[in-house]
């Protein structure tokens, strides 16, 4: 059976939420481990779902992961400009990774970026040490904005980095 990509159900909120929290724990992306601030947004899915389009990968009805995609305009926005769609959040379960749910989950939000009117492309925030998320962003078209690299808190050295698609 192949990868589906679908909706997140407010049923699966718990546990997308948990699979999320552990993908950036165990990979160490979080600065404070169990006691990060993030860790309560990541697990926080009936917001982002309230807000933007979760989006999870199932295979034979389990769930491997997830991504945030968040439509031109829309408020779950951290960088995107007018025009562009931003992926947030993408987390595959440990267990579940290297079956391309990552890869399949990004192009979903690249389709459906593709086919918003307006739309001109998509950006996304990713942590340095993230390189597996790299390859699949270079597999995919997107390339390194720096110039658009930012500080989610300002004062701290903490930077995330900037991929691009242009349409």
């Amino acid at each position: 059976m192949d990868i589906v990509i679908r909706p997140v159900e407010p049923t699966e909120y718990d546990e997308i939420g948990e699979i999320t929290a552990q993908a950036y724990l165990q990979d160490g992306l979080l600065a404070f481990g169990d006691s990060d601030w993030y860790l309560d947004e990541l697990r926080n899915v009936a917001k982002r779902a309230a807000a933007a389009e979760v989006l999870v990968a199932t295979l034979d009805g389990r769930l491997l992961g997830t991504v945030t995609h968040v439509p031109a305009g829309g408020p779950m926005a951290d960088l995107a400009g007018p025009g562009e769609a931003e992926i947030r959040m993408l987390a595959v379960a440990g267990a579940a990774r290297g079956r391309g749910a990552g890869e399949a989950l990004v192009r979903a939000c690249v389709d459906r970026a593709k086919a918003a009117p307006g739309c001109t492309g998509v950006v996304l925030s990713t942590q340095p040490v993230m390189r597996a998320a790299h390859r699949i962003y270079g597999r995919l078209g997107f390339v390194r904005a720096p110039e658009r690299d930012w500080r989610p808190i300002p004062g701290d050295d903490f930077t995330l980095i900037t991929y691009q698609l242009t349409f």
